[in-house]
């Protein structure tokens, strides 16, 4: 089968709600060609409809977001102080509970046709942590799976020393994906301090750098990231 062209667009620096905008724009131009394929009374295939795959990579400001799922009590820090700090906060509409987003922290946003692929939302997710789990092993850094929790883990099976180094949260509709993972490679960890991670009590996060000792090229792990999710999907990325 010929891999699937993606459109891959790096969005550089760019605050959360203008990132959130411009994927919720290219989710309905999808979900619009599947609409008028229905209205038109025609058991299309999938395959022929002319649906657009992309990825996006971004850095966001510091911005703490909740999925729709989330509870509030896992933030730790009140709206006057996140003010005082310039910390944005965004309730959204993708699974998961609260999150941070930061510069040097990879933010992979795949607006993707499931459909064209395979209808399996957990298969899906299981693939977005393939491609960190080889990106990282790349930096001699064992990714791994933590059982019933999404994102990507180092040694999540011994006691006190589980940590996480990516955190995933999506929404589909009509097989359509958008919002997606967030690498931490140079990240400022500190942040977290403020909030119960996904929330999950009593575990860590961690980053590329902290795990190596070393500061990253930043722009290396992207091109990595974007080779291993190249291969995982199966797809071909073309630049916008």
């Amino acid at each position: 089968m010929n891999s699937q062209q993606v459109i891959f667009n790096d969005l550089g620096i760019i605050d959360y709600k203008s990132a959130w905008e411009y994927q919720e724009d290219l989710l309905q131009q999808n979900l619009a060609i599947k609409s008028a394929a229905r209205q038109s009374n025609t058991d299309a295939d999938p395959m022929q409809l002319p649906t657009q795959h992309h990825l996006l990579f971004c850095e966001h400001p510091p911005v703490y977001t909740l999925g729709k799922s989330g509870h509030m009590e896992n933030i730790l820090m009140s709206e006057a102080a996140m003010q005082q700090e310039g910390i944005e906060f965004f309730k959204t509409n993708r699974g998961g509970d609260i999150t941070f987003h930061g510069l040097q922290q990879i933010v992979g946003y795949p607006i993707i046709d499931l459909e064209k692929f395979y209808t399996d939302i957990g298969k899906y997710l299981r693939n977005i942590e393939e491609t960190v789990i080889l990106t990282l092993a790349e930096y001699g850094i064992t990714g791994d799976r933590s059982k019933g929790e999404t994102g990507v883990w180092i040694d999540p099976d011994e006691k006190g020393k589980e940590r996480k180094i990516c955190a995933i949260g999506v929404r589909c509709s009509r097989w359509i994906t958008m919002h997606g993972f967030a690498l931490n490679v140079n990240t400022d960890l500190g942040y977290f301090n403020h909030i119960i991670p996904c929330g999950i009590q009593n575990k860590q996060v961690t980053s590329i750098e902290k795990e190596t000792g070393m500061k990253m090229n930043y722009a290396e792990v992207k091109e990595k990231l974007k080779k291993n999710f190249e291969k995982v999907f199966n797809v071909t990325l073309q630049d916008k």
